[in-house]
């Protein structure tokens, strides 16, 4: 039977340095890797550092997920053939495969267009504030999806499989480059404080990865934004009786665990126990706003109820990114409920999107910003995403249907090309045209641009090699710089 494989091989910084560095090549390499960067003073690092296939251009990476599907047609989709249009029948040719409804009307997008940048991206009024970043971004308008339904197209862009049980994007990029710093998670998950997206956990799991590789649910709109992390006010837990509790804990976990090595979860599950330990002191810290300036706090949204939520969480993320953790997660959007909470808007678009959008557009440009101030961008990626798109004809009077066939996602930072289009929708924003790109694509990418090959990043699981881009994907090099 063939052997499982590994991950990429973990050695000591000075071998490292040694053996694939030498000279100012070495530390430079060391220094995209996180060996001595701007850990912030109380950090340490982690022996669990991994050789990347490649010189990488990015060692971090921040995923903002739109859950419900946003409309490419209403953000940066421009199709001056749908104004045209507006109000007569929708009929691209060929039969019209909706989710829920007929095709209605050529419906415009209720905003109104400019051209942006240096670059002239055609951006819609309902993202102002990321119109403002056109030439730090790439966008894929011509992505597609192999489901119009949520949970499995969640599945999909977060996975790349449909179906529940495969590592997320955040746990392969874990498992194959390891950590950063041993008092932080390495990858952490900021979910819309409403609730979950379709599928919820399953969208960050480790699958058959090992356990200590899914994501660390984080909240920091709570009190507590780490569930658990601290014992209760209790007169009989004191700190001493905590401490002891856990080396009790801990010598029985170990010696469970010395008969079932080939059990991954009890494994992670110790590890966990350990993180707390450690995120005891760093959490706090990382959580507190106390040290940040009005002005960021300004930047970001704080200081308004609409924008405060998505904006604590973007700038929580870059705070996290700074201290050490590889790999954040934020979401906008929760499962579906009436009024709509999430990006998913069949009845009423004008005001669902303009609700949603007003909440993520200048907190994600912050974002960008600061970052870029900061010198981080340069080693970090972020990336826009969402399940699929939306129709350009209306649903109802004002709704818009699931798009499978189109979208848009864009990237931006670590190495990617800025002020760039790849790929194109029809005249429509109907059916992808030019360079149709899946999510296995923009994985590929993103896992090139941080040092690994995608095709040989593997674990074999039920006797298949498996990995984050199944058996599909390219580098899209036209977007690398």
């Amino acid at each position: 039977m063939k052997s499982k494989h590994r991950p990429i091989k973990s050695v000591s910084r000075r071998e490292f340095l040694w053996r694939y560095g030498g000279g100012l090549g070495g530390l430079a390499l060391a220094h995209l890797m996180g060996c001595g960067d701007s850990l912030t003073s109380g950090s340490f690092l982690s022996k669990e550092q991994h050789v990347p296939h490649h010189l990488p251009k990015a060692k971090r990476v921040i995923q903002l997920f739109m859950s419900g599907a946003a409309s490419q047609v209403d953000t940066f989709d421009y199709k001056p053939e749908l104004i045209k249009r507006a109000g007569m029948p929708f009929d691209p040719g060929g039969k019209i495969e909706l989710f829920q409804s007929s095709p209605g009307v050529v419906m415009p997008a209720p905003w109104e267009w400019k051209q942006y940048g240096e670059c002239g991206k055609w951006v819609s009024g309902l993202v102002p504030h990321l119109a403002q970043c056109v030439d730090d971004i790439a966008f894929l308008p011509s992505m597609v999806a192999t489901s119009n339904v949520h949970g499995p197209a969640t599945f999909m862009q977060n996975t790349g499989f449909v179906l529940p049980g495969f590592p997320s994007v955040g746990a392969w990029v874990s498992y194959g480059l390891g950590k950063i710093t041993d008092n932080l998670p390495t990858f952490v998950v900021l979910p819309d404080s409403r609730g979950y997206g379709p599928g919820g956990p399953k969208n960050w799991g480790s699958g058959f990865l090992p356990s200590n590789h899914q994501g660390t649910l984080v909240r920091p709109s709570l009190e507590n934004p780490i569930a658990d992390l601290f014992p209760p006010d209790d007169e009989f837990i004191t700190p001493e009786a905590d401490k002891d509790g856990m080396k009790v804990l801990n010598h029985l976990n170990k010696a469970h665990l010395k008969n079932r090595e080939q059990d991954s979860r009890l494994e992670g599950r110790i590890q966990s126990y350990e993180l707390a330990a450690r995120l005891q002191l760093a959490a706090p810290e990382v959580f507190s706003m106390e040290g940040e300036s009005e002005t960021i706090k300004k930047l970001y949204g704080l200081d308004n109820p609409i924008t405060e939520d998505f904006g604590r969480n973007c700038l929580i993320a870059r705070r996290l990114l700074e201290r050490g953790t590889r790999f954040v997660q934020i979401w906008s959007g929760a499962d579906n409920a009436f009024p709509r909470r999430n990006w998913d808007s069949h009845e009423d678009l004008k005001k669902d999107h303009g609700e949603m959008a007003a909440s993520m557009d200048k907190p994600a440009a912050a974002l960008l910003i600061d970052l870029k101030q900061r010198g981080m961008l340069d080693d970090t990626i972020v990336y826009w995403t969402t399940e699929f798109g939306r129709m350009p004809c209306s649903q109802g009077s004002a709704g818009r249907d699931h798009n499978p066939f189109t979208f848009t996602s864009w990237v931006a930072g670590g190495g990617i090309k800025g002020g760039v289009t790849y790929g194109a929708s029809d005249e429509w924003s109907y059916k992808a045209v030019d360079n149709p790109t899946y999510c296995y694509d923009l994985h590929a990418t993103i896992l090139h641009l941080l040092g690994i090959d995608h095709k040989r990043l593997t674990v074999q699981n039920n006797g298949i090699d498996r990995r984050l881009t199944d058996v599909h994907g390219h580098v899209i090099s036209d977007i690398i710089a």
